[in-house]
């Protein structure tokens, strides 16, 4: 017979090769992360917060990793293995840093996630969980306020380039988060929180300059309806306003400058 050899034959040492590479490529792939973030509720919202240093300043790593967090895409819609909600208004995340604007505190990147694509929205705002982002800014150290009282956090809503301030009660030297403040919505009753959007929509439109606050131009707009059985169309009037989503209003409601949330 052939004599013994202690190599194995080509073929099947380059096979070797390929599957020890395909191993280490695994194991690289597979290296868990530890990043800090915490999971709160703003309004009748929820997300996870991070701060942006924790985070890879590659905003197509960055994604990934928050799309994994939540859960996304889930292509049974239930974000099983995540920590989305498997809805809008739980499925998204917040990135803070300090900021360098003049007269803000900390600049704020809001993101909305699509439950069954790979798709993070950063081009809006969530007003509700804006009501979160000064408790996580004080809990994180990013802004310093008094021991007990009020603290005013002046936030940079970074994707539509807005301000927005926080006034959120400290006792004790720690963010409040029991109190009987109740909300439409929640549950359980919580401390409050009050917030101010200043300036939420231009005056003109533009780049940069967020759009009209009446995005058709008009203050009252009627909208014609068929109705179903008969010919005959009825009108409806409508208040149309533009904050950071779309918001379509019947009736003459009020534009307030402060909301409360929890």
């Amino acid at each position: 017979g052939r004599p013994l050899s202690a190599r194995p034959p080509a073929g099947l040492a380059e096979a070797l090769i390929l599957r020890e590479h395909r191993r280490i490529d695994v194991e690289a792939a597979m290296k868990q992360l530890r990043i800090p973030a915490v999971y709160m509720r703003g309004g009748t919202s929820k997300g996870v917060f991070f701060l942006a240093h924790d985070l890879p300043s590659d905003p197509e790593a960055r994604d990934r990793i928050l799309l994994r967090v939540i859960g996304s895409p889930d292509r049974y819609g239930k974000h099983t293995d995540g920590m989305g909600g498997a809805t809008s208004s739980t499925s998204k995340v917040v990135i803070l840093s300090k900021s360098e604007r003049a007269g803000c505190d900390v600049d704020y990147r809001f993101g909305q996630v699509a439950i069954d694509a790979p798709v993070i929205d950063w081009s809006g705002n969530c007003g509700n969980l804006s009501a979160a982002v000064g408790p996580f800014a004080l809990s994180m150290g990013l802004v310093e306020g008094p021991a007990d009282g009020i603290a005013t956090v002046n936030i940079w809503q970074a994707n539509i380039e807005k301000k927005i301030v926080n006034h959120v009660l400290m006792q004790g030297g720690e963010v409040q988060e029991l109190g009987g403040f109740e909300l439409d919505g929640v549950a359980f009753p919580a401390a409050e929180v009050k917030v101010e959007f200043l300036d939420p929509a231009a005056d003109e439109e533009g780049e940069g300059a967020g759009g009209a606050m009446f995005p058709t131009g008009n203050r009252i707009d009627t909208h014609g309806q068929a109705r179903r059985r008969s010919r005959r169309r009825r009108s409806r009037q409508a208040h149309e306003r533009h904050f950071a989503h779309p918001q379509h209003g019947h009736g003459r409601p009020r534009l307030p400058r402060q909301m409360s949330f929890r």
